[in-house]
């Protein structure tokens, strides 16, 4: 479990139905990535095995399920822990909460992972942030702004900022419409209409190479402007990223 910081949810105690259905989850997070979305992953090289960089992805499908099965997948592969910044929102889900507890999940860090940076770990996270899962199914693989606080990190802690691509979440779990009444009865920022269950689509993440963090000024405008450049600069990547790999489909099922 990931350290917690004061006021996290990461810090509640987990119970034996907890660890129970975190590890159902692990295995059904397994089984989706392998054998029912067949994700396809490139680029792991790019990733360090060692040392801390910051794993920044694009964010899409109406629950966010790609969240989940790319950490699943980095953990297994790299072996070495990720730890992800995410929405409060995840804590306030009984069904992924337990897992995000035990599988280095942080919230309340306006640092964004600073402390974990500085001790050489991996963050990932993902700068669209709840836009990025809220956008309609017709504005599909359209990256969303992002947030710059990715990138002040960067500048601050001098890590590589790693991008990510994930295509094939938009069709696996497309955001049809809203449902307003729900959302606001468990305190969502949106309730998706959405397929019952995730669509059998094929996924292609693809794992691109470091961008470097430019020097960190003495000043406080200097670091806003270089944190700046490199989030449009990641932003730019990303989109080229996701509009390539989405070209190379030949249909969303292969």
């Amino acid at each position: 479990m990931t350290e917690a910081h004061a006021g996290s949810r990461t810090d509640a105690p987990t119970g034996l139905l907890d660890d129970i259905g975190s590890e159902l989850l692990d295995g059904v997070l397994g089984w989706l990535a392998d054998d029912y979305l067949r994700v396809e992953v490139s680029g792991l090289e790019h990733i360090p095995r060692s040392g801390p960089a910051l794993v920044v992805a694009n964010h899409s499908g109406a629950w966010g399920l790609d969240a989940f099965v790319l950490h699943k997948l980095l953990y297994r592969e790299l072996r070495r822990p990720v730890h992800v910044y995410a929405s409060p929102v995840v804590f306030r889900l009984p069904a992924v909460a337990a897992y995000a507890r035990r599988h280095d999940v942080f919230t309340d860090d306006p640092t964004l992972g600073r402390d974990r940076l500085a001790a050489g770990h991996l963050v990932a996270l993902f700068p669209e942030g709840l836009d990025g899962v809220g956008k309609s199914f017709s504005q599909r693989y359209r990256l969303r702004p992002f947030n710059p606080a990715f990138a002040a990190t960067a500048v601050r802690t001098g890590v590589p900022v790693v991008p990510v691509s994930v295509v094939g979440a938009e069709e696996t779990l497309p955001k049809l419409g809203e449902i307003p009444a729900l959302a606001r009865r468990f305190g969502l920022p949106y309730f998706p209409v959405t397929t019952p269950l995730p669509l059998p689509f094929k996924w292609r993440i693809s794992i691109g190479g470091p961008i470097p963090a430019p020097a960190c000024a003495a000043s406080f405008a200097a670091r806003a402007v270089a944190a700046r450049q490199l989030c449009d600069e990641v932003w730019f990547t990303l989109q080229g990223m996701v509009d390539r790999d989405r070209r190379r489909r030949a249909t969303p099922f292969r």
